[in-house]
Order: structure tokens, then C-alpha cells, then sequence
């Protein structure tokens, strides 16, 4: 009788990608950062299976400035290559733009840029060296936002201080002012009134960030900015405590 085919798409050891790196990671952690990806209800519904076609790497706009391949990063998923998903994690999904121009080519119906987006969202969980260096540069924005409610208002942007728009920096020359105060709603258009804060609302976001996780993840990343965000809505809370108060006492 013939013996069954046991063969198994999935992949224990292929190389050894991690080998090399500063702190030697155990089969046990690898496990769990893959199960972690699998484990998101958005997975099942972005990786479907491959053909190893290569449409998504050949219509990717990073692929052809970077060493990135959205078929590598399917593969490794669809295979549970378990360290080649790990050493992926290390620097090349931080390469794709997230344009989904991979998932609209798939034959398939994968979308790499959504199973990246997953692996990002691991890295950042678990605080890999990677994410905090890629996120590094976006820590002021968020205490912007949460301390002042907002990063950028529209008259700060100017031909000395964004030359790298070349021409069209020209455009900003127009009586933009005069044009938003023309559009019947609140624009917001000024440093000073983009950076007035709404307290109620700073605490609603702070809020929204708490519930989700978002400080959470925060606090792995970048845990001195963690405390100063924390510092900063404990004393707005106080703050919007003591204005409810005032108001029961004057109702």
C-alpha cells in the first residue's frame, strides 16, 4: 500500500534569520508573537492563501526602493516560518506605505498591507528595538495633540519653513485666511484658535486612548512620554472634575 502524503505547508526551521542579533530569542517567544498576528480576528480575513505569483511585489511602489517583498511577508505567514516572520519584523514591514495596492492585484483576495499592519501592531505590543526606533519621531504629535489639541494649523505653513514642496509652495500665497473665514463652520484656521483645547474633549480623547490601549502600547514604546501624558490628563481630569462640580453647585 502506498504511505499518505504527510507533508505540511507549514515550515518549523528554514536558515536562521535571527541568528546574529543582540538578545537570542526562544522558540517560545517567536510562538507567541506569531499567535499573537494569527490570533487578530483581521487575519483570517487578510491571508487567504498563495499562489506565490508575486503580482503583489510587482506592483508595489516600496519593493522597488527598499528590500521589500509583500509576497515574502505571505509567505512566511502562510508557511508559520515562525523566525523568518520574527526577522521581518526587525526592519521590513516598516517598509510599506500602506497603499493597498497589494490587496486590490491579489488574485487570491490576500492583503499583505493589512497582515503588515497586524506584525506592526505585534512589534509595538511586544517593544521590539524596531518599533520604538520607527516611532521615535511621532512621540511629540501625540503630547501635541493631547496638550494642545491639535499638531498643525493651516498659517504655519509657509515657503521658509516647507521649501521641499518646491513650486507649489507658491499656492500658500493666496488669501487662504480670507477664503476659510468664507465657508460658513468653524475652521479653525489660526495657531491661536487650532490650539485652543477643548477640555472636555482633551478628556474624551485621553479617555478613548486609555480604554483601547492605545497608552498602553505608549507605555512600552516610550515610557518617559507615557508619564508626562499621564501627568499632563490627570490634571485635566481634575480640572474638568472641579468645572462639573462648579456647575451642580450653581444649578
Amino acid at each position: 500500500m502506498g504511505h499518505h502524503n504527510t507533508s505540511t505547508r507549514v515550515q518549523k526551521h528554514i536558515g536562521d534569520p535571527t541568528e546574529g542579533l543582540v538578545d537570542e530569542v526562544s522558540y517560545e517567544v517567536l510562538e507567541e508573537i506569531f499567535q499573537d498576528i494569527q490570533g487578530d480576528l483581521r487575519f483570517d480575513h487578510e491571508l487567504n492563501g498563495c499562489l506565490n505569483c508575486g503580482i503583489c511585489t510587482a506592483t508595489c511602489p516600496a519593493a522597488h526602493y527598499y528590500d521589500f517583498s509583500p509576497r515574502e511577508i505571505v509567505q512566511l505567514l502562510w508557511t508559520e516560518n515562525l523566525e523568518g516572520i520574527y526577522d521581518a519584523m526587525q526592519e521590513k514591514i516598516w517598509s510599506c506605505a500602506q497603499c493597498y495596492t497589494c490587496a486590490a492585484r491579489c488574485p487570491f483576495g490576500n492583503s499583505p498591507g493589512g497582515l503588515i499592519m497586524l506584525m506592526r501592531e505585534t512589534a509595538i505590543k511586544h517593544g521590539m528595538e524596531s518599533a520604538k526606533a520607527v516611532l521615535r519621531p511621532f512621540s511629540r504629535v501625540m503630547l501635541k495633540l493631547i496638550s494642545t489639541g491639535n499638531q498643525l494649523s493651516p498659517d504655519m505653513i509657509n515657503p521658509d519653513h516647507f521649501a521641499d514642496w518646491g513650486p507649489n509652495i507658491c499656492k500658500i500665497d493666496a488669501p487662504l485666511k480670507l477664503l476659510r473665514q468664507a465657508i460658513p463652520m468653524p475652521t479653525l484656521n489660526t495657531i491661536k484658535t487650532a490650539w485652543e483645547t477643548n477640555l472636555k474633549t482633551s478628556v474624551e480623547l485621553y479617555t478613548i486612548w486609555e480604554d483601547t490601549g492605545v497608552l498602553d502600547q505608549l507605555e512600552t514604546i516610550d515610557e518617559n512620554l507615557f508619564d508626562v501624558i499621564v501627568d499632563i490628563m490627570e490634571e485635566k481630569r481634575d480640572d474638568w472634575d472641579d468645572y462639573l462640580e462648579e456647575l451642580e453647585e450653581e444649578g
